[in-house]
C-alpha cells in the first residue's frame, strides 16, 4: 500500500483535527478499562488538562473529564441532534410569537427593502471572516483537547502502574 505524505495544510484541516481527536478518545477509551477507577483522581494542578479546564475544577476528578471527552467525540461523529432539535424548537415557539404580534403591523417600506439588500452583501463578506475565525477556534479546540486525552490515557497508565506500555 502506497502512504501519500501529509503537508502542512493538510496537518492543518480541519478533517484531520477531528481524526486526531477521534483516535486519541479511541485511544484513550481502550486503554482505560475500568472509567470507575478514574472516579477518585484528582486532576494535577500542574497538569495540561487543568491549564484550560476552568469549569471543570468542581467535578475535581479525571472520571468525569473522560466521561466529556467521549461526549464530544460522540457529539463530532454523530451530530448534536438534541441539542439542535432543542434549539429548533425554542426559534420556532419565537417566530410563532413574533409572527402574531407582527400581524397586527404588517407594512414595510420600499427604502426599507433596498437597505436590507446593502446589509445582506455586508453580511455575506463577514460570512468569510466568521468562518475564518471560527474554523481556526474549533482547530485549536480539537488540539487543546486531543492533548488532553492523551494525557488522561497516559495518567491512567501511570495511577495502575504500567506506564512503559503501548508506547
Amino acid at each position: 500500500m502506497m502512504q501519500l505524505t501529509e503537508t502542512t495544510a493538510q496537518r492543518n484541516s480541519l478533517f484531520n483535527a477531528m481524526n486526531r481527536f477521534i483516535g486519541a478518545v479511541n485511544n484513550m477509551d481502550q486503554t482505560v478499562m475500568v472509567p470507575s477507577l478514574l472516579r477518585d483522581v484528582p486532576l494535577e494542578e500542574d497538569s495540561e488538562m487543568t491549564k484550560s479546564l476552568k469549569s471543570y475544577e468542581d467535578e475535581g476528578d479525571m472520571y468525569s473529564y473522560y466521561q466529556l471527552l467521549k461526549s464530544i467525540r460522540r457529539d463530532i461523529e454523530w451530530g448534536v441532534r438534541c441539542a439542535a432539535a432543542d434549539e429548533r424548537r425554542k426559534e420556532s415557539m419565537k417566530i410563532r410569537r413574533m409572527n402574531s404580534s407582527a400581524s397586527t403591523s404588517s407594512s414595510i417600506s420600499s427604502s426599507s427593502s433596498s437597505s436590507l439588500s446593502e446589509e445582506d452583501e455586508e453580511e455575506e463578506e463577514d460570512l468569510q471572516k466568521q468562518f475564518q475565525y471560527h474554523l481556526t477556534g474549533l482547530q485549536g479546540v480539537l488540539s487543546k483537547l486531543t492533548k488532553q486525552a492523551n494525557v488522561l490515557t497516559k495518567r491512567y497508565k501511570q495511577e495502575l502502574g504500567i506506564g512503559g506500555w503501548g508506547q
